[in-house]
């Protein structure tokens, strides 16, 4: 695996900081007082402080689900992806889309789920039930 790098707006570090560690379990990395690095499943990903509202650019049709674009996040093994959903779940998050199996029955099947941090991004988590089939096309 190649750990990618992402960098993202964010209003406010202290209750960004507590929604990737406290709630989503991320270590920090490095830091300033205008940026956080977290360990995001061995990804590096860097939330900037700014000024004013983070802004989405637009929804897509995906299963039936309006699919908020942009979004970022990551696919996890199918086990840890539930333990998630339910720790999530049990803490009150409000889904974007709660968690459900998108494409069952198909190639593609997987879990998913999105949701917002503090500042409006959106995050994608998956799991596919045979993660041979991630970028399978049929």
């Amino acid at each position: 695996m190649h750990p990618f790098h992402l960098a993202f707006p964010v209003t406010d570090l202290t209750t960004t900081r507590r929604f990737y560690v406290d709630l989503l379990g991320c270590r920090v990395g490095r830091e300033s007082d205008t940026w956080i690095d977290f360990d995001f499943w061995g990804h590096q990903i860097t939330a900037h402080r700014v000024n004013g509202a983070v802004h989405v650019a637009g929804h897509n049709p995906v299963d039936g689900k309006a699919i908020p674009v942009p979004h970022f996040g990551v696919v996890l093994p199918w086990e840890d992806f539930h333990a998630l959903a339910a720790r999530l779940t049990q803490a009150q998050v409000t889904f974007i889309v709660p968690p459900y199996i998108r494409f069952a029955g198909e190639v593609g099947e997987q879990a998913t789920m999105f949701l917002q941090d503090p500042a409006g991004n959106h995050l994608e988590f998956k799991a596919f039930r045979n993660p041979m089939n991630l970028f399978a096309r049929s």
